[in-house]
């Protein structure tokens, strides 16, 4: 299978710091969804078709990066169109922590989505309209430049098999492309899909997916298990 990921630059001295080098950060990712077992039937057809734009970053626990980051996916965003026959996706594969707790990783994912989600006001970009800033609403969903998108966390450290990287990472899914996949009436079968993939890779089902509307989306980010009680990291307060 071709490999055609786009890493974002960074710094020679930054990669010989944290002992990565970018094309490696970039090939733990793609071997991941290269894998036979790996559920997520959308990552590969990304990865298969040179869709999926990985950028490389130091620390998920560090705002160092976080520009640079925001830089590369609103530019990326521009250029991703609607109607767009392809699966795109968007990911963050950070040097390190490599020893976050799910806990600790879940903190983090939303430092940097939270501090994006600020980026993103300061220049001015307005809110997806068609969705809410507030992660405790069922219709909440990320917004960088003027579009949603849905995140998805995974790191080494965690519970469920198929969030299990040899990184910490971010991927980000533009919410269009799925409305286009429920206009199309093809949705349903590659939610059923991924879901008894999902299940066969764990060995049970996950009891965190659930569907957009039902409750929010921001529960399932960091791929830990939560309970009703959940409250997010992140608050719309943090904008103002």
């Amino acid at each position: 299978m071709a490999l055609a990921p786009h890493a974002g630059n960074r710094d020679s001295a930054d990669d010989k710091e944290h002992g990565e080098e970018p094309g490696q950060l970039q090939r733990s990712l793609a071997a991941l969804i290269e894998r036979q077992e790996f559920p997520c039937v959308g990552a590969k057809s990304a990865l298969a078709q040179g869709t999926l734009e990985i950028v490389t970053a130091r620390s998920i626990t560090s705002a160092c990066d976080d520009q640079r980051i925001h830089d590369a996916l609103v530019q990326w965003s521009a250029g991703h169109e609607p109607d767009e026959k392809v699966f795109r996706s968007f990911a963050v594969v950070f040097a390190g922590p490599t020893s976050l707790t799910e806990r600790a990783f879940e903190e983090a994912l939303w430092a940097r989505l939270g501090s994006l989600i600020v980026k993103d006001g300061q220049r001015g970009n307005d809110y997806d309209p068609a969705y809410s800033d507030d992660p405790n609403d069922p219709h909440f969903a990320l917004s960088f430049g003027g579009r949603a998108f849905f995140a998805v966390g995974l790191h080494p450290r965690a519970a469920r098999r198929a969030r299990r990287a040899a990184y910490p990472t971010i991927v980000l899914n533009p919410h269009d492309q799925f409305e286009r996949l429920r206009a199309q009436q093809r949705y349903e079968r590659m939610r059923e899909v991924i879901l008894a993939r999902d299940e066969e890779f764990d060995g049970e089902p996950n009891p965190m997916i659930a569907r957009h509307g039902e409750v929010s989306e921001a529960r399932q980010y960091s791929g830990r298990q939560v309970g009703e009680d959940w409250q997010c990291p992140f608050s719309p307060k943090d904008l103002s």
